[in-house]
């Protein structure tokens, strides 16, 4: 864990416009950097954990093809690529 003084340093370097943690982007503080990191990570695991992993790497297929006028699942279907939709669902906990 960070003492006092280097947390004081990084948050005045997060408020010069440095990201200083990894995964934190555009937050203005180091509290802000901190949770944007979190979320960032958390947001795509805890979506994994829904939908198992065979359900994130088809979503990912899907995703990797749509474009600014088409959505993947219609490429897809144009493409001849498989994409199997039995994967999605949810999983309870």
């Amino acid at each position: 864990m960070s003492t006092e003084k280097e947390r004081a340093e990084l948050d005045a370097k997060a408020r010069r416009g440095e990201t200083v943690v990894p995964g934190g982007t555009g937050g203005k503080s180091l509290e802000a950097q901190e949770h944007l990191a979190e979320g960032r990570h958390r947001g795509g695991e805890t979506r994994k954990e829904q939908i198992g992993t065979e359900g994130y790497q088809e979503m990912g297929k899907k995703g990797g093809l749509s474009t600014r006028d088409t959505s993947g699942g219609e490429l897809a279907a144009e493409e001849g690529i498989p994409i199997d939709e039995s994967k999605f669902k949810t999983r309870s906990p």
